[in-house]
């Protein structure tokens, strides 16, 4: 649980299905996750992706335009109470 990752948080749900839907046909690492309660603005899912594939995922997100993104975040310590987000 302490692996690092990063996520796309949206305010909507459609937005991070497409997004996913998008990295997977482009051949990269994304899924779906719940999204941590210190974003606490969206639609309570995020689109998580391995950080090393950042630069692709960002391109992905430009060509998609999906809007109604929050923010993308680096993820530390997942699922413990020492869990910190930074924004990418």
């Amino acid at each position: 649980m302490n692996s690092s990752f990063g996520i796309a948080a949206f305010r909507s749900r459609t937005q991070v299905l497409r997004l996913e839907d998008a990295l997977r046909r482009a051949g990269l690492h994304a899924g779906v996750i719940s999204t941590p309660r210190s974003v606490a603005i969206g639609c309570g899912l995020s689109v998580r992706f391995d950080l090393n594939e950042t630069p692709q995922v960002m391109a992905v997100y430009r060509r998609l335009n999906p809007g109604a993104l929050i923010g993308f975040y680096r993820v530390d310590g997942y699922g413990t109470r020492q869990m910190k987000l930074t924004p990418l």
